[in-house]
């Protein structure tokens, strides 16, 4: 998968509705921290670990200034996390190693926390 661009505000919102998981970027072309962390964000949209399974999006905050506003942007870059159409989390500024986390964190499965008594069954004990 790759890094999705938001141009409308009905795009964030018909993304978010239609994925189990979503992370958005919200950045600033003048933004040196976006610009240094955005190559690493495009390497994770395309890592078997994530591709397919987490949808990645960024948006423009000088470009959407009205979706800037609405989801609380204060700082850039700001990474905010939807699953099953919730907004769940939030990391502010350019931080890989707290982004991974959060990623890996999202990845889980998407009915939600705990193992449900249908998921893989214990091995025989030898």
């Amino acid at each position: 998968m790759t890094v999705h661009i938001f141009e409308t505000t009905g795009q964030f919102k018909e993304a978010v509705a239609k994925y189990p998981v979503v992370i958005v970027d919200a950045f600033a072309t003048w933004c040196g921290p976006c610009k240094a962390i955005a190559p690493q964000i495009a390497k994770w949209a395309q890592d078997p670990e994530f591709k397919d399974k987490i949808y990645f999006a960024k948006f423009d905050v000088d470009h959407l200034p009205e979706l800037a506003q609405e989801l609380g942007i204060r700082a850039m870059p700001t990474f905010i996390f939807y699953k099953d159409g919730e907004r769940v989390d939030e990391l502010m500024g350019a931080n890989p190693p707290a982004l991974l986390n959060l990623l890996r964190k999202y990845l889980g499965n998407n009915s939600g926390a705990g193992a449900s008594s249908d998921s893989h069954p214990e091995p025989p004990s030898l």
